[in-house]
């Protein structure tokens, strides 16, 4: 296999090779649900949550929220456990169902009787007063007081070393399959609250979050494992105290009607409280659905406090104390809210419960993923060579499109999340990677056009040719075409006066120039052979006007070579060298001709082949006979009527049994349009009427009238012939029938 053959193989296995090789890539990629993978899956849903949040329903949730307003009538934070007592019964008293606090209240109260006395110094003076204070109430007691009997749901962090002690657990957990704790991430210890506010409180829940990598909240969390230990979340604890339920249920893998492929612990499937079910991921969170912010859900402390606000705010609701304000940092970014607060981050968990409103991605949406995936990444493949980049991309956008407005309606009509932008992305990067290939086999085939043609079209066309191939086509077509040969005169004279190099120098400053004239106009060289040049039009390059581009051309050589010849005779006669002129003579013809790589696998050409070639090389050998500078064929000067042409005789070529009609090129349309011209063009015309209708002295009068009319065309050795015929058929008649023709002896 040669060097051509060996690279074509390897661009057609490229073209499988490569797109093949990134959809392996981006299905192991997916498969193992790499960081890339969930980064591009999380901002597709962050787009889709943003661009149609939840729409806040008025459920029983409220926030009361301790804000910059709170903490200018009340106080600086932390407030006396006195004022949250306070904030616990005017909440008791209006009806809340469950007070959720989303603070730890891990030390004793600071501005407690007992706190302040404990910072005195040990004076004698002070005693009375100290043991006076000692005796007023203590605040956190008051706190625990304002608790006993309620349904206040404190809360605690994770966090600490692994000696801290674990919260009371008030709630009972009942399992149905694999422990959650084998899926829960473990933390050694916590921060808990003082043992009397917890014995005092409903419930306990941790108040913690666990961001996305990106720090963005978007998973809530509704079960904890501290030492082996679950917990519920804040939200969760204030839906069981709400409810007056003791236990939370949590069915995982292996439970009933949980059951996983081949028996593998696949982690929590849900958390039962009350009367609600949850349904979460494998590690017992569920995904945000998370509203705007809303004025409605939300009350200032100041006002629960005071009284002032609206009455029935709080009759059943699940209350969530937390803080707004800036300076006490309980802020968490969300796709909505770069800021927003954490309390209102329980506050919408407990929300979504109470509406079913839940973000899920069902069991098959990764299987469903993976197929789209494959499918039409495969597809793309399969089809990029049969269909092009074009139409691959139409399909591509369409089912790319289709799979997002999918996704799109699944997440607004059903709450599913459907990933449909890492499969797209990773469909694009195929398309990408085959259309790339497709462009580097499109290039390799334009320098081959390039390299092929650049020697013999004008550069024009071989442009063309490059953005266009197609229009090459191997092998060989019939077309309509012109073909020109064109001879240098006396050629063997010539050679005699220079060495190899010294003519090959004469050769190549002939040919040049008469190459670049042909290519200008359209041309294509076929080959040179010695000081002859072929060249065809027409082909590969459309061209309509082929016949006339090819005359133009041939008069356009004989023009410039005049002014070639002047030039020449200085430089060799300034170089102490003969100066012999350089003549010559071309012949044209137009017809259907076979135009193809002709050749060998190993060889070939793009040349032409046919009838009407073989004619032009005979016109073009007739030339020296009638003695002008190009003769050309029929059907040329039916195409090219314009220019100015005399008809030269009706001739039998060597090698041909039929006569042509052949005609002496001799200028352009301005010489066609010339007065003295059209008087010659009559004049001979009459003279070959008296020719062939054996009118010989007719014919030499016409004749006298022609020599004098186109003495400035040289066409002296044209009429001389025709004397000579004259006279030899005066002197030997060739008889009746004779139709005119002349049968030429010599190519």
């Amino acid at each position: 296999m040669n060097l051509a053959a060996l690279r074509g193989k390897l661009r057609d296995w490229l073209h499988l090779l490569l797109p093949g090789a990134i959809l392996a890539g981006a299905l192991a990629l997916r498969v193992a649900d790499s960081p890339w993978v969930t980064w591009i899956q999380n901002q597709a849903f962050d787009a889709y949550l943003r661009a149609s949040p939840r729409a806040y329903a008025p459920v029983p949730v409220r926030v009361v929220d301790i804000d910059e307003e709170s903490l200018r009538r009340v106080g600086q934070w932390p407030w006396p456990r006195t004022t949250l007592a306070r904030l616990v019964r005017r909440l008791n008293e209006a009806g809340a169902s469950a007070v959720a606090f989303d603070a730890v209240f891990a030390e004793p109260d600071r501005p407690s009787p007992a706190s302040v006395i404990a910072s005195w110094p040990a004076d004698p003076s002070l005693r009375d007063v100290k043991s006076r204070i000692a005796a007023l109430p203590d605040h956190d007691a008051a706190f625990a007081r304002s608790m006993a009997g309620g349904r206040v749901v404190l809360g605690f962090a994770m966090g600490g070393d692994a000696a801290s002690p674990l919260p009371e657990r008030p709630a009972n957990f009942g399992v149905s399959g694999d422990p959650p704790t084998l899926f829960l991430p473990e933390f050694e210890g916590t921060v808990r609250n003082l043992a009397p506010l917890e014995k005092a409180a409903a419930g306990v829940g941790c108040i913690g979050f666990v961001p996305d990598s990106d720090g963005i909240l978007r998973r809530a969390p509704l079960l904890f494992n501290a030492r082996g230990h679950v917990y519920p979340s804040l939200a969760l604890e204030a839906l069981r105290v709400a409810q007056g339920a003791k236990t939370i249920a949590v069915k995982s893998s292996g439970g009933s009607g949980a059951r996983a492929f081949g028996g593998q612990h696949t982690g929590i499937v849900m958390v039962k409280v009350g009367a609600f079910k949850i349904p979460t991921d494998g590690e017992g969170r569920f995904s945000m659905h998370f509203t705007k912010k809303e004025p409605g859900r939300t009350v200032p402390a100041w006002k629960a406090l005071d009284g002032s606000a609206e009455p029935g705010t709080f009759r059943g609701a699940i209350v969530f104390v937390g803080t707004s304000a800036q300076g006490l940092r309980d802020l968490r970014p969300t796709p909505l809210d770069p800021s927003a607060p954490g309390v209102e981050a329980h506050a919408q968990v407990a929300e979504q419960v109470l509406l079913g409103d839940f973000l899920s991605r069902p069991d098959w949406a990764t299987g469903a993923e993976i197929c789209f995936l494959v499918a039409l990444g495969l597809l793309l493949i399969v089809l990029m060579r049969r269909l092009g980049p074009t139409w691959c991309a139409v399909l591509g956008l369409a089912a790319i499109a289709g799979s997002i407005v999918l996704s799109w309606r699944s997440f607004t009509y059903r709450g599913w999340l459907f990933d449909a932008v890492y499969p797209s992305l990773s469909v694009l990067a195929i398309y990408l990677a085959s259309s790339l290939i497709t462009y580097l086999k499109t290039e390799a085939e334009r320098r081959q056009v390039r390299s092929a043609f650049g020697q013999y079209l004008h550069p024009k066309l071989v442009a063309d040719l490059a953005r266009h191939p197609e229009k090459l086509q191997l092998g060989g077509v019939v077309r309509d075409m012109t073909v020109l040969f064109c001879d240098i005169r006396g050629f063997t004279t010539i050679s005699e006066q220079y060495d190899a190099i010294g003519l090959t120098r004469v050769i190549n400053r002939f040919l040049t120039p008469m190459s670049g004239i042909i290519m200008e106009r359209r041309g294509t060289i076929d080959k040179y052979i010695g000081d002859c040049i072929m060249a065809f039009w027409n082909a590969p390059e459309d061209d309509p006007a082929h016949a006339a581009n090819a005359c133009a051309s041939a008069l356009e050589m004989h023009r410039r070579l005049g002014e070639l010849n002047g030039r020449w005779e200085k430089e060799d006669i300034a170089a102490g060298r003969k100066f012999i002129a350089i003549h010559i003579g071309a012949g044209l013809n137009s017809g259907p001709c076979l135009v193809g790589n002709m050749g060998s696998d190993q060889k070939f050409n793009y040349s032409v082949l046919g009838d009407d070639v073989n004619l032009a090389s005979r016109l073009e050998g007739q030339s020296k006979t009638y003695g002008v500078d190009t003769v050309i064929g029929p059907r040329t000067r039916e195409l090219a009527p314009a220019f100015a042409a005399l008809e030269l005789d009706l001739i039998k070529v060597k090698g041909k049994t039929k006569p042509v009609r052949i005609h002496a090129l001799l200028g352009d349309a301005a010489l066609a349009a010339d007065a003295d011209f059209r008087r010659l063009a009559e004049e001979h015309a009459a003279m070959l009427a008296a020719y062939r209708a054996q009118g010989w002295d007719e014919a030499r009068r016409r004749l006298a009238a022609c020599e004098d009319l186109g003495g400035s065309l040289r066409l002296t050795k044209l009429y001389r012939l025709y004397e000579q015929r004259v006279e030899a058929y005066r002197a030997a008649p060739p008889g009746e029938g004779w139709d005119g023709a002349y049968t030429a002896l010599t190519k």
